[in-house]
């Protein structure tokens, strides 16, 4: 399974990332693209420790057993997979800054440390099951813009 801890993946997910601008247009969903920007941006800051949310009941009740789901296979994330309304983002902004801003989280992934990760669904994870779901989680938005 692909994961971001591994340095030609990460490239593999740079490129695409680089394929999008203003004119990208979602193939489902709500969000344009300075959206899909700004809410990968600062899921990766709540991966990498920068933010904290606080943790949802069903995720609590529920988030070990979905984690294992999504994790075992290859398979991509669903279309149109809920997220934590902190993660929802509104209006509209520069897609380019928003995307050097997103890169740039990216590229942390090289060096990270936030083993401590308590994801607000899923709940504690493993370096490896963060790694899987980083992947799974950009390539779902990847696909959602078609890059």
């Amino acid at each position: 399974m692909k994961t971001i801890f591994n340095e030609t993946t990460r490239d593999e997910l740079i490129n695409r990332i680089n394929t999008l601008d203003e004119s990208s247009t979602a193939q489902w969903g709500k969000m344009n693209v300075y959206q899909m920007l700004k809410h990968c941006t600062l899921w990766e800051e709540m991966v990498l420790g920068n933010k904290k949310y606080k943790r949802a009941l069903l995720g609590r009740l529920f988030g070990k057993m979905a984690l294992k789901i999504v994790l075992k296979d290859e398979k991509p994330l669903q279309r149109n997979t809920p997220t934590i309304a902190e993660l929802k983002i509104n209006g509209n902004g520069n897609v380019s800054t928003q995307k050097i801003k997103w890169l740039a989280r990216i590229d942390e992934y090289q060096h990270f440390s936030n083993l401590d990760f308590v994801h607000p669904f899923f709940g504690s994870m493993t370096k490896e099951q963060i790694g899987y779901m980083v992947y799974k989680h950009i390539d779902h938005h990847l696909r959602q813009f078609n890059s």
